[in-house]
């Protein structure tokens, strides 16, 4: 790489960790380590009305306990609204002002886009209908046949999406006034210098309307690097909504233990460990093991 490896976790905190976060974390952690980067924690409180009181200072004490700390200071979203503001001053010439409620957008979509999200007609790109307020704002992708957005990933290889077709324009800021993930998140790895995103792949369908965002801006567009998401016995991603449980370790063996299994579902090889220590000392070159194999065949 030319430039300094920086990876970073980005949690919600939204509840306490639970174990497909904590797969994500370990993930982000050892590749970090492996390529003697820095790895940075930012907590994702960009959406203030999901946040709960002190589920993100449980989250760094947790990841702490585990043997995962920053190696700069923890940045907080909810405290760079003016970051965004910036960014979306620069895209002002291609965001317009949405008037659609989501029951309006439900009955006249497109279609479903790859992460189930409704693909946005595109009613008010061209004004507001008379009698019509702003509820949110868009960003206009390009016209069908130069909207092709395509990039490689560590682990899944090639990745083509037609965000016209597959997307529809996106919102930079929802109609409760918060400004959207998507803008939010490729400002901050732009601001903090991210290289390398290693995180679930239930973020993969996301990441072209990312690259279109980073290419608006004029910033690097990362690496990236999706691993498989945990599900429940449904088949449903583990999240607090589906019944995910905390990862509350008591004890140094339960700490171990929470670690052991994150690392067997990202089909880390390790020895059976009974120390912290010992867990990172087997798993960064696990993972360097893991990476010549899945990169290799990507």
């Amino acid at each position: 790489m030319n430039t300094p490896y920086v990876g970073r976790f980005a949690p919600s905190p939204t509840g306490p960790l639970h174990a497909g976060s904590l797969v994500a974390a370990v993930a982000s952690y050892l590749d970090a380590r492996v390529h003697n980067g820095t790895w940075l924690i930012r907590i994702e409180d960009i959406d203030e009305g999901r946040s709960v009181p002190g589920a993100a200072e449980g989250i760094l004490d947790l990841l702490q306990r585990l043997g995962m700390q920053s190696d700069r200071d923890v940045v907080w979203q909810s405290r760079r609204k003016h970051l965004y503001q910036a960014a979306f001053d620069q895209l002002a010439a291609n965001a317009y002002a949405c008037g659609c409620n989501r029951r309006e957008i439900a009955d006249s979509r497109l279609g479903f886009g790859p992460d189930g999200a409704a693909i946005y007609p595109g009613t008010c790109r061209n004004g507001l209908a008379p009698g019509r307020t702003t509820r949110s704002l868009r960003l206009r992708v390009p016209e069908p046949g130069a909207d092709l957005v395509e990039f490689t990933d560590r682990f899944a290889g090639p990745i083509r999406q037609r965000l016209a077709l597959e997307s529809g324009d996106f919102v930079l800021k929802r109609a409760d006034g918060y400004w959207a993930y998507q803008l939010a998140v490729v400002v901050d790895d732009a601001e903090q210098g991210v290289t390398d995103v290693v995180r679930g792949a239930d973020l993969i369908d996301s990441t072209p309307r990312q690259i279109y965002l980073q290419r608006l801006l004029g910033v690097p567009t990362p690496r990236y690097l999706h691993v498989p998401v945990v599900r429940n016995a449904a088949g449903e991603k583990l999240s607090k909504q589906t019944g995910a449980l905390a990862i509350a370790p008591d004890d140094e063996p339960a700490a171990v233990a929470a670690l052991q299994d994150a690392a067997r579902f990202l089909d880390l090889s390790l020895e059976p460990v009974d120390s912290l220590a010992g867990f990172w000392q087997a798993a960064v070159p696990a993972w360097a093991r893991l990476l010549s194999l899945r990169e290799v065949a990507a």
